[in-house]
């Protein structure tokens, strides 16, 4: 009880982000065993809730169990022993399964780290390599942006010359069709037959040059 109780009492000073599993790493859990399933943001919240509440519980436990041995470090055999008092035996198997993997991993990482001290490379050193490389990365992932970006760009200024290329041959081949009319109509006019004389008229012309006959006939006489 007095464990639980410290461990409240540390909490009090911490807010919820603090005391909370990352909500990145339980939404990828969670995608990863129900990938085809939509998952609501309050059954979200309502997992990681009961996420961080059993890690609470099982640490206290672990901590009663590690002040019954009058340790002062909590040890994996402590948190197995607190998950069978707890009821949650059947994850036995399973966790001594992640911690013998854990304990490989770990050596090798300390072979790993014994060769770089045996090769005489200062931790600042890697550090500093470490930290070029990721420079390096950086400038290659902008450049290659900017390529896809200027390919981007270059494709759609050839999109719009050849929208452009093509309304002005519509409008070019409008103007020509326009004048072709034009000139076609101008040949029409120029070309009609005159029009008709109309029969009065005719009539009228010839009474008078029947007068006139008559006229020079008088004055012959």
């Amino acid at each position: 009880m007095e464990s639980r109780q410290s461990l409240a009492v540390a909490e009090e000073g911490l807010g919820d982000d603090d005391v909370n599993l990352p909500r990145a790493a339980v939404n990828k859990m969670i995608k990863e065993m129900v990938p085809n399933i939509r998952v609501a943001n309050d059954a979200r919240e309502l997992v990681l809730n009961c996420c961080t509440e059993f890690i609470h519980l099982l640490s206290s436990e672990a901590n009663e169990a590690c002040g019954k041995q009058q340790k002062k470090t909590i040890s994996a055999e402590h948190i197995v022993e607190a998950l069978k008092s707890l009821g949650f035996g059947g994850y036995v198997d399973e966790v001594n399964e992640v911690l013998t993997e854990h304990k490989k991993e770990t050596k090798q990482r300390r072979k790993a780290s014994t060769k770089l001290e045996k090769m005489g490379i200062p931790e600042e050193e890697l550090l500093r390599q470490q930290q070029a490389l990721f420079a390096q990365a950086r400038l290659e992932q902008a450049q290659a942006e900017q390529e896809e970006y200027l390919k981007w760009q270059q494709a759609q200024q050839m999109m719009q010359q050849q929208q452009t290329e093509t309304h002005e041959e519509g409008k070019s081949s409008e103007e020509a069709t326009t004048v072709a009319a034009a000139a076609a109509a101008t040949t029409t006019t120029t070309t009609a037959p005159p029009a008709p004389v109309p029969e009065t008229a005719t009539a009228t012309a010839s009474s008078r040059t029947d007068g006139n006959d008559d006229e020079d006939d008088y004055e012959c006489e």
